[in-house]
């Protein structure tokens, strides 16, 4: 294996304002899962709008979770992670685990364990897991880059996030 290359660091710059790079990322829309892990302490999660295929030889996904957020301490010692993609319909899921301040496994909320440990939503119509490969720091995020190891397939018309809410998507006939 090789050792990791070094990135540059990013020029001194402005950018733009948060405001502005939110409103122009509402009109991109986007799947909709819940990632979950365990590192001991009991399970943690979070909506996330980020799920990325990355490579397929190997199966890599990426993911990003802000570094501010109550289920980041547990992702930054998980090794390994269950990412749950939600089918229309299924806001109240995506809503309750993009909550703060609440057990966000507790009722109304359905999961278990697969046999590796991991949480996972039941009512989830497809989930993967993956083994932690890099953490990589990004702003006030960081990206987590993750081996795919399992996966369950079943999802139906997917949930999506556009302009600020959840919708459903729609083929193109």
């Amino acid at each position: 294996m090789t050792a990791p290359t070094e990135t540059a660091p990013l020029p001194e710059a402005p950018g733009v304002a948060a405001d502005d790079f939110r409103a122009l990322f509402r009109t991109h829309p986007a799947g909709v899962a819940v990632v979950c892990a365990d590192a001991g302490a009991g399970p943690a999660g979070f909506t996330a709008t980020s799920l990325t295929s990355l490579s397929m030889r190997p199966p890599l996904i990426s993911f990003a979770i802000a570094t501010g957020s109550s289920a980041w301490p547990t992702f930054r010692e998980a090794s390994s992670v269950t990412v749950n993609l939600l089918a229309a319909g299924q806001h109240a899921i995506a809503d309750r685990f993009a909550t703060s301040g609440i057990d966000r496994f507790a009722h109304p909320t359905l999961w278990s364990r697969l046999e590796t440990g991991e949480p996972v939503l039941d009512e989830a119509p497809a989930h993967l897991r993956a083994l932690v490969r890099e953490r990589i720091e990004a702003g006030d995020h960081r990206l987590i880059i993750a081996l795919v190891t399992d996966v369950e397939a079943g999802i139906r018309d997917p949930l999506v996030y556009h302009a600020g809410a959840y919708c459903a998507a729609a083929p193109i006939d």
